[in-house]
């Protein structure tokens, strides 16, 4: 199945989020559902998009098998994952998350474990672009994860970038 037909949720409306999506669905993409810290910002963007504004994490991933998350940093992720009240692990199984932030390696590999424990999956998606690139699907992407999955939505990661690299299955840094 082309990641075209599956539904795709959206976790940071924030210039790059805003402007990776609206790639996206300018390629065919279908998304469900945005949810950003600023609930007004997604919802002009979910609007945009022609899909919901989640108010809750929990939401996105009730309507959503592929959950693009674009935040800031650890603090972020930990927030919008493991959060006690609302996070995006709940009921996650069959999910698969695509994590583009600026993440500790620590980070990446507590969200891979915590995926794992729940029967999700996620790859870790570091950009090195801007929000210009970003807009025009031409960022350059480095992905580590799984290859299986990887290569089940490798459609969708080359509709985001120009130079596309698969890295590496992750695993606990060296210290």
């Amino acid at each position: 199945m082309s990641s075209r037909e599956k539904n795709i949720g959206l976790v940071g409306a924030g210039r790059m989020g805003a402007n990776m999506a609206k790639n996206l669905k300018d390629k065919g993409y279908r998304f469900s559902c945005v949810n950003d810290v600023i609930g007004e910002t997604a919802a002009a963007l979910a609007e945009e998009l022609g899909c919901a504004h989640a108010e809750t994490l929990a939401e996105v991933t009730a309507a959503s098998d592929i959950i693009l998350t674009v935040v800031t940093d650890d603090t972020a992720m930990e927030s919008i994952f493991f959060g006690e009240t609302d996070n995006l692990f709940n009921n996650a199984e069959g999910k698969l998350f695509i994590n583009c932030a600026t993440l500790s390696p620590d980070m990446h590999i507590k969200l891979e474990q915590a995926a794992a424990g729940v029967g999700a999956e996620t790859l870790e998606g570091c950009m090195a672009s801007s929000i210009t690139q970003a807009r025009e699907g031409t960022l350059y992407l480095m992905i580590a994860g799984k290859r299986k999955t990887f290569e089940s939505v490798k459609d969708l990661l080359e509709d985001l970038s120009v130079n596309l690299r698969f890295v590496a299955k992750l695993e606990k840094p060296l210290k």
